[in-house]
């Protein structure tokens, strides 16, 4: 069956001509009944206009014109870099060796004919029989879908006509048909449609068009004629849906599930052949039984001579342009919508195939410099068994016109495809706040380089019901903080709250669009930490660097593009970018956003720039970074007044996380590319300095409101000075200081009750917050059990570092319980320099609100003596003394009221020896008082460590569960492991650093909550 066909000699059977010309009469009829039906209906002049309405666009093709079509083959096209050198030749998407008539085998045509034209040799290019079948098997919905276009028809489609689905399109493809039947012979149509229908993929990931193309691509057969039956009917059956029946992807990789389904297609079209006689039952058993999937070519690599990552983007980029330019009432978002497909891929084969020369931004030496820099295993980690590749990805482009000077699209094209500067969205970290964030604010006079942002806990409300409270990269809140102070750190809290209260959401997601994003969807409207980088996509390199490319180029966004020009075969322009600056903020805005970035350089998270980039001081460099959650992404943002440059360093699958020794990748690799182009084309960086525009200023503000300064904010010492947009500069005074009497309580500050003791309150200029911070804590009592127990912190977490000066707006909210509090226990004493240091046990009753420290000189009587302690502070007194002279201490609790303890203990000393009351019982457990078995006392801690160091001793242990509601922990020391234990100090979190030079002994710990005391850990020596 392999023989080659002859053309099929004319019908001479008996009959012939009778049948013949039976058929055509019978066509005559059917398109006469037809007419005369539609005619009775609406008259025969509507029907006439409409068919006319179709089809009086579509021109009358000559017969010079057809063959022309018929016979045209792809002319290659060339990319060029910027300077008019060439990358390389355009791939031909229809990879095809022509064949000829003689050169197909008998076999193919009859599978082909087979399943899709029965009639091929016989109709007059529309077969009616057929026609009426495909209407059939659509009203009756079966499960076998011939369609109704013979062979001519799809030729006619394929070559002519465009691949919607019209009735328009339809008519004309059944006159064209006809017309092609009239100028060419069968031979020619079924040589040509063998020679331009689609097949899929390839084993090397190519798409094949043409039966050669795909006889060597799928199976590996490079002679036609060695194709048997089984293959011949499998490739029959293929262009009817080359996407769903192709047996390899587009990296050649075998595709199981589209195998099957071409296989299941393969045994329709054998079932065909049978019916129509073209095979024998044996023949038919032999297919049906050969091993298919054995035959298959062997997947291989792509075959790309050059700069593979460069041409695939030059093609994608190229046909939408094309697109764009043939449909003018589409705009680009548009083209990623489904149904617009089709025109991209028809576009695409029109440019491989047109002759089409297209020039691009790219400068050769840059991108060969960019590349190196990626393709050098020294600058990155090693390759890993489980994450694979280290990958990079990077956009360096002119941003006074938005050309794309060079990019990393990843590092090795054969490890992978995906262009990870362009296609490829990650979440951006802190690398959106200037775009979602501060630029916006800034041009809105919202906030300038010197406004004050409070770095205290923010509340946000989820989705479910429950409450999320972000937190900054270091677990801390630093408290009222400069914008540029914020930006330089990188903080979280100031970033959102002006995305969030100040900017809003949506005008933030405007301004990052009119920047040139186009990746936020409807869900980034309400991502609350999307300024963070808690978006549904992400974003892409180039278009983050677009962003950034408009601050360094004075507020005008220039798009970025990478194709300068397209010319067609005649050498005439089809495409020259045009250029469309839009200024987007002032030039004072941008020059602030400018200067704050260039001190996340020179004082914030970047600082690594300034050694590792070889011309820092010569070429000034600005920049911001960007870290996503456990270091998956990280980003850096640079640019001087001439180029921009960002850079993200990651793994291809999101799920892998950069090593410790990655996380500054991005910066590293930024540093490396701008050393090697800086020394290599100085011509593109003859900027040394961003330009100052008019109208920027110096001014001298309050630190802690960004006003104008009082008397006693100076004389506070509250001062900061910055520059600032003359436009917006601040008018009104601080009243952000107050002095104010108050009382401390689990470190935050109150107003005091009438009743409470002049002796437990402070008196001092306090800063008055946007939001008070007695506000918050009460908020955050309210709202953290509704927050997940795995991201739930004590409250002391979420003090921020300035809380001591933090003014009270609300009354202690302590209650007196009617009683006086219990005294104090576990008082002991230490002297050392003249000095004794009382230390004690605070009590666990709420209502207590500080602690007297009462002294007897020599047995005196008892008087007050220092300060009283607060509760919540350092729970310990320190009082001077004289060798020569005998003390004796006592502490009392003192409530909210007024209310005093009776005396603790009293506990002296003698000529400097420490004396412990001896009232504490020996045996048991040294030092420590017994224990009440009370349930709900704290558990012992666990873990104890203890290490001395140069200054002292550093203690640790594992925390007690958070349901035990630990609210401190005791820590206890004593010369020897059996000795008498005393109380050297409190702390909330699970170590705790003793400084003292004499620090040898034996350490414990006790945990402390509103019920009692744990038992003491086991002692450690140090």
């Amino acid at each position: 069956m392999n023989e080659t066909k002859q053309p099929p000699s004319t019908p001479g059977r008996k009959g012939a001509g009778f049948r013949t010309a039976g058929k055509i009469a019978g066509f005559t009829v059917l398109w006469l009944i037809l007419f005369g039906v539609l005619a009775g209906l609406v008259g025969a002049g509507a029907v006439t206009g409409y068919i006319a309405s179709l089809v009086n666009d579509d021109p009358i093709r000559s017969r010079s014109l057809i063959e022309e079509k018929i016979n045209e083959n792809a002319i290659t096209g060339f990319v060029y870099f910027n300077d008019g050198t060439p990358i390389g030749q355009l791939r031909s998407e229809e990879d095809r060796r022509p064949v000829t008539y003689d050169q197909i085998p008998k076999t193919i045509i009859d599978a082909v004919v087979a399943i899709e034209d029965k009639n091929f040799f016989t109709h007059p290019g529309v077969d009616t029989n057929g026609l009426f079948r495909a209407v059939k098997q659509q009203l009756l919905n079966e499960s076998v879908q011939t369609g109704g276009s013979t062979i001519t028809q799809q030729l006619a489609r394929r070559v002519f006509l465009s691949l919607d689905q019209t009735s328009s399109r339809k008519a004309k493809e059944i006159f064209l048909s006809l017309r092609l039947e009239r100028f060419l012979s069968k031979e020619e149509i079924i040589t040509a449609y063998l020679n331009k229908v689609p097949y899929g993929n390839g084993s090397s990931g190519y798409q094949v068009f043409g039966i050669k193309a795909a006889s060597k691509g799928i199976f590996g057969i490079e002679k036609l004629e060695k194709l048997n039956i089984a293959q011949a009917a499998y490739l029959a059956g293929v262009p009817q849906l080359p996407s769903l029946y192709s047996a390899f992807n587009g990296k050649g990789d075998f595709n199981e599930k589209n195998f099957k389904r071409a296989v299941e297609r393969q045994k329709l079209v054998l079932s065909r052949m049978l019916i129509e006689k073209k095979i024998t039952n044996a023949e038919y058993e032999e297919a049906l039984a050969f091993d298919l999937y054995s035959s298959l070519a062997k997947p291989s690599e792509k075959a790309y001579n050059t700069f593979p990552y460069l041409m695939l983007e030059v093609e994608r980029q190229a046909a939408e342009l094309l697109v764009l330019k043939q449909n003018p009432e589409l705009k680009l978002e548009d083209l990623k919508k489904k149904e617009n497909s089709a025109l991209i891929e028809d576009a695409r084969g029109q440019l491989l195939r047109s002759g089409y020369k297209i020039t691009t931004t790219i400068d050769k030496k840059v991108y060969n410099l960019m590349h190196g820099v990626a393709e050098n295993p020294e600058n990155f980690a090693p390759d890993h068994p489980v994450k694979g590749v280290e990958q990079i990805a990077a956009v360096m482009m002119d941003q006074k016109t938005g050309a794309i000077l060079g990019m990393i699209e990843g590092r090795d094209f054969h490890i992978e495809q995906m262009n990870f500067a362009t296609q490829m969205t990650r979440q951006p970290g802190s690398a959106m706040k200037p775009i979602g964030a501060y630029l916006p604010a800034i041009d809105k006079g919202l906030i300038q380089p010197a406004s004050v942002l409070d770095d205290a806990p923010i509340i946000l409300k989820n989705g479910g019901g429950g409450y999320h409270i972000p937190k900054n990269s270091n677990n801390r809140y630093s408290g009222l903080v400069t914008a540029r102070q914020a930006l330089n750190n990188s903080y979280n809290i100031p970033a959102l709250k002006i995305f969030l209260n100040k900017v809003t959401i949506k005008d933030s997601w405007a301004f990052a669009r009119s920047l040139g994003i186009t990746t936020l969807v409807k869900e980034d409207d309400a991502a609350q930490t999307g300024v963070i980088g808690g978006l549904k996509y992400g974003v892409s390199v180039e278009e983050l660097t677009n962003a950034y490319s408009a601050i360094a180029n004075k507020g005008v966004f220039n798009d970025a593009y990478l194709i300068e020009s397209i010319r067609d075969a005649n050498n005439e322009f089809v495409y020259k970018h045009e250029a469309n600056p839009k200024r987007i903020v002032s030039e004072q805005s941008a020059y602030l956003m400018t200067d704050m970035l260039r001190t996340v350089v020179t004082n914030g998270t970047a600082t690594s720039i300034m050694s590792q980039f070889k011309n820092y001081g010569k070429i000034p460099v600005v920049g911001k970074t960007g870290t996503t959650q456990n270091y998956g992404d990280v980003w850096f943002e640079g640019y001087t007044p001439d180029i921009t440059l960002g850079v993200w360093a990651g793994y291809e699958k999101v799920i892998h996380t950069l090593s410790a020794d990655s996380h500054g990748r991005a910066r590293s690799i930024w540093a490396k590319i701008m050393n090697e182009v800086t020394e290599a084309k100085p011509e593109l960086f003859p900027t040394k300095a961003f330009e100052k525009p008019d109208g920027i200023v110096s001014m001298t503000v309050s630190s802690v409101s960004g006003k104008l300064p009082t008397e006693i904010t100076k004389s506070a010492g509250k001062l900061v000075t910055d520059i600032f947009n003359r436009k917006f500069i601040p008018t009104e005074e601080d009243d952000a200081l107050v002095k104010v009497k108050y009382i401390s309580y689990n470190g935050v500050n109150y107003l005091p009750h009438p009743e409470t003791p002049e002796d437990l309150l402070r008196e001092s200029v306090m800063v008055v917050r946007e939001t008070p911070l007695d506000t918050l804590i009460e908020e955050l009592q309210a709202k953290l059990g509704k927050v997940s127990a795995q991201s739930r912190k004590s409250l002391a977490y979420y003090l921020p570092k300035d809380a001591a000066q933090s003014a009270p707006s609300k009354i202690d909210p302590r209650v007196d319980d009617g009683g006086a509090p219990r005294p104090p226990a576990h008082i002991s004493v230490e002297t050392m320099n003249g000095l004794a240091r009382i230390s004690f046990t605070p009590s666990t009753q709420a209502d207590v609100a500080g602690y007297r420290l009462y002294r007897s000189v020599n047995g005196g009587a008892f008087e007050k003596v220092e300060a009283s302690v607060p509760t919540g502070e350092d729970p310990k007194f320190v009082n001077y003394i004289s060798s020569n002279q005998t003390y004796r201490y006592y502490v009392a609790a003192v409530d909210v009221v007024g209310n005093e303890s009776a005396p603790s203990e009293s506990i002296s000393t003698d000529g400097g020896q420490i004396i412990t009351d001896p009232n504490i019982p020996d045996g048991g457990d040294p030092g420590f008082p017994d224990n009440p078995n009370n349930s709900n006392n704290p558990t012992t801690p666990t873990g104890l460590k203890a290490e001395g160091t140069d200054i002292g001793v550093t203690l640790s242990w594992n925390e007690n569960p958070g349901s035990e509601g630990v609210t401190q922990y005791q820590v206890w020391y004593s010369s020897t492991e059996r000795g008498k234990y005393k109380l050297l100090g409190t702390t909330e979190s699970a170590s705790f650093e003793y400084i003292a030079p004499m620090s040898t002994g034996w350490y414990r710990i006790t945990a402390i909550n509103s019920s009692g005391e744990s038992s003491p850990t086991r002692s450690v020596e140090v």
